[in-house]
């Protein structure tokens, strides 16, 4: 028999799916479904969201969709542009009240 998922003697890689069941049990338990297609669509919701909308940050505030495609590297660079430019500008206001 082999050893199927997560890594031998490593419960960790078993807990980010354990966390993963977890948040998606508490935002589905929230209603009532009287129907198994309102369940399988709150559930492909939830999915959807999951993976295109909500930032994680273990990876950087990106979604999982980001990095899965290839565009976390765009994305952080234009932050760090952002933040760049952000701090030049806060710093010319504060020269500019400094020197009145």
């Amino acid at each position: 028999m082999d050893h199927v998922r997560g890594a031998p003697a490593h419960p960790q890689t078993q807990g980010k799916i354990e966390r993963y069941h977890r948040t998606m049990k508490n935002v589905i338990k929230l209603d009532n479904y009287f129907s198994l297609g309102q369940l399988e669509q709150s559930m492909d919701t939830f999915v959807e969201y999951y993976n295109h909308k909500r930032y994680h940050e273990s990876i950087n505030n990106l979604t999982p969709a980001d990095v899965f495609y290839g565009r976390s590297q765009r994305i952080l660079n234009r932050r760090k542009r952002v933040k760049t430019k952000t701090l030049r500008d806060r710093k010319k206001q504060n020269q500019k009240l400094n020197v009145n």
